[in-house]
């Protein structure tokens, strides 16, 4: 498949990130990687969306210091970025409105027609209608016409520069008329985008509880969007798949990591990660 036929991916991680661990962002390496060698998609970007702090979980630290803690982790990372959104709600949000939210405004800032994962847009398109003469998105400084990953992203990340909390340094581009001679004629630049919901295999298993989710709103994470989920801990995916109806029905929208080298996904909970420091608080005023 050529770059503009595969599917274009943002992968969007919900939580609390109550502190956010080097495992969560190896998640979202490793959930790129494997993404990239099926040889279908493109992953272009990806957003930490910490929780509203009204979401009622003990010892949730404040989001102004759980935002802070996430800039600090992906600042050396040139496509994960940080969005305050979730935050600066009045209120806690749902996942999927956390989703519907980005792909709403990823239709906004980019151009694009972001399409159900069961019902793909017949245009997904970046650049302009026919009838005017607005200049396509171009780099200008290649004239390759194809339209990249880096170039999309680059688009979305000056877009979204002043609502974003962390925003890698991107490449600028301008617009070019590459049809100036060509009368009307405008040619499109077609791409597929699409934001999947990366998680671990403990939030798959919560879609098992019953009661935790509503019935609604996990068809449309997992029938609309779709769910890249990264095991922990050996965690038995198939099963935990098979023991919910509404799973077992997208089945084919949840893409499982599969790590031929192993990995203590358990540094992925921010949990552990707590439970560790007090370890090491109650263990040092032993000592003094």
């Amino acid at each position: 498949m050529t770059e503009s036929t595969k599917t274009h991916v943002i992968l969007l991680s919900c939580g609390s990130f109550n502190p956010i661990t080097k495992g969560h962002i190896h998640m979202f390496e490793k959930a790129r990687e494997y993404l990239h060698k099926t040889g279908r998609f493109i992953v272009i970007g990806g957003i930490i969306s910490p929780v509203h702090d009204s979401y009622g979980k003990a010892g949730l630290v404040s989001s102004r210091h759980r935002l802070t803690m996430c800039q600090l982790a992906v600042q050396s990372s040139d496509w994960i970025r940080v969005d305050p959104w979730e935050c600066y709600q009045d209120t806690w949000q749902t996942t999927c409105s956390v989703l519907e939210h980005h792909r709403d405004l990823m239709k906004r800032v980019t151009g694009c027609i972001l399409s159900n994962v069961n019902t793909p847009s017949t245009t997904p398109v970046i650049g302009q209608p026919q009838n005017q003469t607005t200049p396509i998105y171009q780099n200008n400084n290649n004239m390759n016409h194809t339209p990249t990953a880096i170039k999309l992203w680059g688009k979305i990340s000056e877009s979204l520069g002043k609502i974003c909390c962390a925003r890698p340094h991107i490449e600028r581009f301008t617009f070019v008329d590459e049809n100036a001679n060509l009368g009307t004629a405008m040619r499109y630049e077609e791409i597929e985008l699409r934001i999947l919901l990366l998680c671990g295999s403990d939030l798959l298993e919560s879609f098992c509880i019953p009661g935790l989710w509503k019935d609604s709103d996990m068809e449309v994470i997992v029938g609309d969007f779709g769910i890249v989920v990264v095991p922990r801990d050996g965690a038995d995916t198939e099963r935990i798949i098979n023991h919910s109806s509404v799973l077992r029905k997208f089945k084919d929208n949840i893409t499982v990591v599969k790590d031929a080298i192993s990995h203590p996904m358990a540094i992925v909970s921010s949990t552990k990660s707590r439970w560790e420091l007090r370890y090491l608080e109650n263990g040092f005023q032993g000592i003094f």
